[in-house]
């Protein structure tokens, strides 16, 4: 049996073009996601004045999302085709989610606007997890942190699109601005799927090959999950609920630090909303550092020091809880330890899964695990600052940080041995490629010669 931890010799190489394409895919569905959150609740209120009902509508998505992604993601798994296992799905669901989303400043009425939203937010679910799992299909194991982390930063800047829009459209045609939206959606998806071409690469090849040596039949959905749960080894449990419990802090300071600069503080609306941007550019600009010393050093070591820098920029903030210098720099810290955290956590999974022939219903159960941490996660500090005093915020988000990082060590190892075995699937298919490439290419000039 293979070492838990790869070979430093046999560490194959970065696809970064492959990164990037798939980078791109990221891009196009977190920019329609973000402009939706940033412009629909605006529509929303056209029809109610309920404040309530509008949050209830625009958190549909993620209670879809912890249904319809993990299935999403186990139906990919299982499909071969001429077009690959992840691309038939964006085909499909990229033009409809596009559509869909170009109805919503059009509705005629709220039942029909609730109808839109609602099939809109089912139809972008059901890629979401199909374009993540790209991520890892198209790296080796021990290459994948990069590749995450590439993604995440698409996904960061999606929020400068959707602001650019929100700032220099939106007051001029708010439905122009939701076909640009679209439009950019559909765009990089194109140059995705047709510049990919997934049934030729590595990834798909190995997989394909490995269907034909192995001639296993395919475990269905619940025996999946059934098998996370009851084997011995508790590695990919404890790693779930470290994802829950760090990401419900994450999403904690998200959800309430404007308010706690209003309340804490004694900051404007404006101003104390205007923490989050610092704190997003310093997550981006740390992710990809990040993701090579994950590669480097270790994903667990790399989550484990994300936490405590997480909870030592929450500590910084919550000692000078009446000073607004403090409490950026705090949020700034905690960015950066986030990021450490962020850039692994689906990689562990990914990697922790014992073929990489079922990446997409790992990438589904990260969602699950990512949507419950979300949502718990906001309720939970909101229940505790009930109880207490906005001035305990943040050292209740530095306490359950550690309960994260306590989490962590249950995760004993980073990768499934079935995996770094399949990786020699990958190397050989990207081998043979890449000499029947370098053969073509010999041929042409060849018959070039002759011909002249």
């Amino acid at each position: 049996m293979k070492s838990a931890q790869p070979d430093r010799a046999d560490r194959g190489r970065f696809q970064l073009r492959l990164a990037l394409l798939v980078a791109l895919g990221v891009f196009a569905q977190e920019s329609v996601w973000n402009f939706h959150d940033s412009q629909t609740p605006v529509t929303l209120a056209q029809y109610t004045t309920s404040v309530a009902l509008i949050g209830l509508i625009m958190g549909l998505d993620n209670i879809i999302g912890i249904f319809v992604q993990p299935l999403m993601g186990f139906l990919s798994d299982r499909t071969r085709s001429r077009w690959g296992r992840r691309t038939p799905f964006i085909l499909i669901g990229v033009p409809v989610a596009a559509l869909l989303f170009v109805l919503i400043p059009l509705a005629p009425a709220f039942p029909i606007l609730i109808a839109v939203i609602v099939l809109f937010s089912l139809t972008a679910n059901s890629f979401k997890p199909v374009t993540e799992a790209l991520i890892a299909d198209q790296q080796l194991p021990q290459h994948r942190s990069k590749g995450n982390a590439l993604g995440r930063a698409a996904s960061s800047l999606t929020i400068i699109v959707s602001a650019l829009l929100s700032l220099f459209v939106v007051d001029e045609s708010v439905e122009l601005a939701y076909i640009i939206a679209a439009a950019v959606m559909v765009g990089c998806f194109a140059i995705l799927v047709f510049t990919l071409r997934e049934q030729r690469t590595a990834g798909y090849l190995a997989v394909v090959d490995e269907d034909r040596e192995a001639g296993v039949e395919k475990p269905g959905f619940f025996a999946i999950l059934k098998e996370i749960v009851t084997d011995r080894d508790r590695s990919r449990l404890f790693m779930i609920a470290a994802i829950i419990v760090t990401w419900g802090s994450w999403a904690a300071i998200r959800a309430l630090l404007t308010l706690y600069g209003v309340e804490q503080l004694g900051l404007s609306r404006g101003d104390a909303g205007g923490f989050t941007l610092p704190a997003g550019v310093a997550f981006l600009v740390v992710v990809i550092p990040v993701a090579i010393l994950s590669d480097r050093f270790g994903r667990r070591l790399m989550m484990r020091l994300g936490i405590i820098v997480f909870a030592l920029g929450a500590l910084i903030a919550f000692a000078f809880n009446t000073s607004s210098t403090a409490t950026l720099i705090g949020v700034l810290v905690a960015a950066c330890g986030f990021a450490g955290f962020a850039v692994n956590a689906t990689v562990m999974l990914w990697n922790l899964a014992p073929s990489q022939r079922l990446i997409g219903i790992y990438t589904g159960i990260f969602a699950v695990a990512q949507a419950i941490g979300s949502s718990a996660g906001p309720a939970t500090v909101g229940l505790l600052v009930d109880a207490t005093d906005w001035g305990f915020l943040m050292l209740f988000l530095a306490g359950i940080s550690l309960v994260g990082l306590l989490l962590t060590f249950g995760v004993r190892r980073e990768y499934a041995p079935e995996q770094l075995a399949e990786a020699t699937f990958v190397e050989a298919e990207r081998a043979e490629i890449a000499h029947a490439d370098e053969a073509g290419a010999k041929q042409a000039r060849v018959e070039a010669d002759r011909e002249s």
